[in-house]
């Protein structure tokens, strides 16, 4: 068992679906993977970057998840599911970056490490 693993996600594969009426492109998530163990943090600021005066617009941060064997995929996004009073429940983030573990796909303690951004919602209320 892989320590420190605080919170349950929920795992949507983002695909691209046909277009509208209109020729609009439409994506439409599908849920891949549910309750997943999994551990987030936000990336330090780059303080050169700070230093130097120039803003960062995109927060980044790391996940790690067990099992480390499931089909994830960059665009792939990731929502908070467990527990409530975590400071990301209910967030989504994309997935911009998969490094798999080096253990046998059968360990117990394999896990995945993701670097992800926050999936911002335009019109999230429609």
């Amino acid at each position: 068992m892989v320590a420190g693993l605080n919170t349950r996600v929920r795992i949507w594969r983002m695909d691209d679906i046909d277009d509208d009426i209109v020729g609009g492109a439409r994506i439409s998530g599908t849920v891949a993977y549910d309750y997943v163990r999994a551990r987030i943090e936000a990336n330090k600021e780059e303080q050169i970057l700070l230093q130097q005066g120039l803003e960062n617009p995109r927060k980044t941060y790391n996940a790690l998840i067990v099992p480390g064997n499931l089909d994830i995929r960059e665009r792939d996004e990731l929502e908070v599911m467990k527990p409530v009073d975590h400071i990301y429940y209910g967030k989504r983030f994309r997935i911009v970056g998969i490094q798999f573990s080096s253990m046998d796909g059968s360990n117990p303690n394999n896990y995945t490490r993701l670097a992800l951004t926050r999936s911002e919602r335009a019109h999230a209320s429609q």
